[in-house]
């Protein structure tokens, strides 16, 4: 009988990094599939501080492979720390971040590897992201945000671009960070995650910063995953709707304020926090 070890391949060389926080309604389903799909050396699950059986799940997959190791946080310091936390404790050269939430084929995350080997040059990939019910996620291809047009008309907060059927591999502006595949070399080179953020709008910030790395930012629309969407944080919907608007003003600081008016800076700061209130109350 085959041991958990001598059932990965010698060619494995992707970490998966799966960040959760009360995620345990889907983290084992989450992990059980990468433990299954191809091309995988390690598996890291960063844990929140969350309350539920998050730590049994790991556990209970960590004594049956050992390519699993549980990371746990005594609070919650943010997905762009734990997601550095991930790749700081693992040494493959390709690193794959994945959200519990996400349902990985068998041969997904290969495929991806595979589309970005044959890329000149360094990358940034995401897949064709669809719900059970086969509706593809808006957040899987997305433009860098414009506030000026923000301001204009509610058509300029939309971010999302149509899928090309035309392109195996679609270049955008900016993937979800739901599942992203990168080498480790680019990863470093960026300096990882940005951790000002603490929920939301950290993917824009990190797919801008590896193109103006000069690396490749695509969608491979030839893959598809099932993303359930928002499982742990239908918990604390003020918590989260608080972090993405912060999260909308840290990226405008960063990138756009600098060259924008005094008045433009007072209207996109007004524009971001009036719409919090109704954000929260369509999530209660």
């Amino acid at each position: 009988m085959n041991t958990p070890s001598e059932r990965v391949p010698a060619d494995a060389d992707i970490v998966a990094v799966v960040v959760s926080y009360q995620s345990a309604s889907t983290l084992d389903y989450c992990v059980r599939r990468l433990r299954g799909a191809h091309g995988i050396a390690e598996i890291r699950v960063v844990d929140n501080g969350s309350g539920d059986d998050s730590l049994g799940i790991v556990q209970r997959n960590a004594s049956l492979d050992p390519r699993v190791r549980f990371i746990g946080n005594p609070d919650n310091p943010g997905f762009a720390v734990a997601c550095n936390q991930g790749v700081r404790d693992s040494s493959a050269p390709w690193i794959a971040f994945v959200n519990p939430d996400c349902l990985v084929g068998r041969d997904a995350l290969a495929r991806l590897r595979a589309h970005a080997r044959a890329l000149d040059g360094e990358c940034l990939l995401g897949v064709d992201l669809v719900d059970e019910a086969g509706v593809r996620d808006a957040a899987a291809r997305r433009r860098d945000p414009d506030f000026a047009a923000m301001l204009r008309s509610r058509a300029g907060r939309d971010l999302s671009l149509p899928r090309d059927p035309a392109q195996a591999l679609q270049r955008v502006d900016a993937i979800s960070g739901a599942l992203m595949l990168l080498p480790r070399s680019l990863f470093d080179r960026i300096g990882g995650f940005d951790t000002g953020y603490r929920l939301h709008a950290e993917d824009l910030d990190f797919s801008r910063r590896a193109r103006e790395a000069g690396a490749v930012v695509a969608v491979a629309n030839d893959i598809q995953v099932v993303h359930l969407r928002g499982v742990s944080s239908r918990a604390r919907p003020v918590f989260v709707e608080w972090h993405k608007h912060r999260g909308l003003w840290r990226y405008f600081s960063k990138f756009e304020r600098a060259r924008r008016s005094a008045p433009v800076r007072v209207a996109v700061w007004a524009m971001i926090w009036l719409r919090f209130p109704f954000a929260v109350l369509r999530r209660l």
